[in-house]
């Protein structure tokens, strides 16, 4: 059977993605209400920013804004991960706040790898791990009660992110 649906490959995914979102990179994933409604958006790296290289937090920060201007609506939520934090910013369609959420990377990760902070962690992977705890967050596959759920719910986003899920950003 011949699907009528029509596909394309991920490079015209992403040369696709990239006019529509002029010319910038995009977020290496975002997070879906029930709605399919855009929540979140993360970017993730794995390495931690160092403090006297904060010039490498800053730009990730500055690329974070990058993508939540040129979404076509507002995203109220923006992460930004390394191997040391968790950082929660909300957004507003102008501002990005400060952290709203600072949480530490491994505490909440060793939950989904036991060994998360005995061994090197690369982006792919860390991005696999914290898609796996948005994704518990929103639908609880693995914890009844996921870790941060209490600081989520604080914030308001763990609401949003029930029954929701996660894309990469070339789905997006």
């Amino acid at each position: 059977m011949v699907s009528s649906r029509q596909t394309i490959t991920w490079w015209e995914a992403r040369a696709l993605h990239s006019l529509n979102l002029e010319d910038i990179d995009s977020p290496d994933f975002v997070a879906l209400d029930k709605d399919e409604q855009v929540v979140l958006i993360a970017e993730v790296k794995g390495f931690p920013f160092k403090i006297n290289q904060y010039k490498d937090k800053e730009y990730a920060i500055l690329r974070l804004i990058d993508y939540l201007q040129a979404a076509k609506a507002v995203i109220p939520f923006a992460m930004l991960v390394n191997v040391e934090n968790i950082l929660v910013f909300r957004w507003d369609g102008n501002k990005l706040s400060e952290p709203v959420l600072c949480l530490n990377t491994a505490g909440v990760l060793s939950h989904y790898d036991a060994e998360f902070s005995k061994k090197q962690i690369y982006s792919l992977y860390l991005t696999a791990l914290i898609e796996a705890w948005i994704r518990d967050l929103a639908y609880h596959w693995k914890w009844e009660i996921p870790p941060a759920s209490k600081e989520f719910i604080q914030i308001g986003l763990l609401q949003m992110l029930e029954d929701g899920t996660t894309q990469m950003s070339y789905e997006w």
